[in-house]
């Protein structure tokens, strides 16, 4: 048997690390088969060596998370929890300063941390994966600090008007209205980093646009932060007519997730051409997004994996 001990500064930290009724503590003893509990202003562990060593450097991780974040949910415990025991180093990464007051984005996954460095060192970023590994959520927050820090003049959200399987037509009201339901994504991200009568003031001076990828063509957009979410539903002339958008001073981000292309049979997505088509060049980089990136709610990441393992052979 083995012991170690952590120290606590005051009870509401004990309280965020712990988790209601000790939630997260429960998760981190019966995943590694520990005893935990808490006094005098000390964690104290119990358990087999290894287990302490592995529990300890869970809590520890878990504490500066709370620093960072005030708050530590179920889902940062499991993280946490696979990343230590894959033996995955810390890692720390600068935040993302938007423009809500004393708001800033973590990347919370090695995967994303490396997917906000290939936007801060490139002017191009390809990006795929999974539903919920935040590839719009971090690229608007990028685009939003570089509004802040004066690096471009404004934003340009961008998604194509693609149906998954329903009629554009059918919709009620005008082309705008029929259109707003596919822009609602980058809508939804935008009001989580500015406030509502900002983004009002903002899209009314041409600062922000959230426009369908068809009013792209014929622009040139200088000094621009420009991202097209969705990409896997671009054809290869819209991905490419998107791309040579490009003005002087301006950053393009490109993210979708190639295993729900809504395109008809037999056309080739854009984002799979430009990944394989753009690898070599200079100034432009690929990220790849995985499972273990998805930040949604835990039964996101069991749903994702339910529908990407192969079907069992019947007997």
């Amino acid at each position: 048997m083995s012991q170690s001990s952590i120290s606590v500064f005051h009870s509401k930290a004990l309280l965020t690390l712990f988790g209601t009724r000790d939630q997260h503590l429960r998760k981190i003893c019966d995943a590694l088969g520990v005893r935990i509990s808490a006094r005098n202003g000390e964690i104290q562990i119990e358990g087999e060596a290894e287990a302490v060593a592995t529990a300890t450097e869970v809590l520890e991780r878990l504490q500066a998370h709370a620093d960072r974040h005030e708050t530590v949910v179920s889902d940062d415990v499991d993280r946490v929890l696979a990343s230590v025991e894959q033996g995955e180093a810390p890692g720390e990464h600068p935040p993302v300063t938007v423009l809500k007051s004393g708001r800033r984005v973590h990347p919370r996954t090695p995967g994303q941390a490396k997917y906000i460095d290939a936007i801060r060192q490139n002017e191009v970023v390809l990006c795929c994966g999974p539903a919920g590994t935040g590839k719009t959520y971090l690229a608007v927050a990028m685009a939003v600090s570089a509004l802040k820090e004066e690096r471009v003049r404004k934003i340009v959200l961008v998604r194509p008007a693609v149906e998954a399987g329903e009629s554009l037509g059918f919709l009620p009201g005008d082309l705008q209205a029929k259109i707003n339901p596919y822009l609602r994504p980058l809508k939804d991200a935008l009001y989580e980093m500015i406030d509502y009568d900002t983004v009002k003031r903002y899209t009314e001076a041409d600062v922000i646009e959230v426009i369908p990828l068809a009013y792209m063509r014929g622009r040139t957009l200088n000094e621009a932060f420009i991202i097209l979410d969705e990409a896997q539903n671009t054809t290869i002339p819209q991905m490419k007519m998107f791309l040579t958008r490009m003005g002087v001073g301006s950053k393009i981000v490109v993210s979708g997730d190639i295993t729900q292309v809504d395109l008809p049979p037999r056309c080739r997505s854009g984002l799979v051409d430009a990944l394989s088509r753009l690898r070599n060049l200079d100034g432009i980089a690929s990220v790849r997004l995985t499972r273990a990136d998805i930040v949604r709610h835990r039964l996101v990441q069991k749903i994702v994996n339910a529908y990407e393992e192969r079907p069992k052979k019947r007997r």
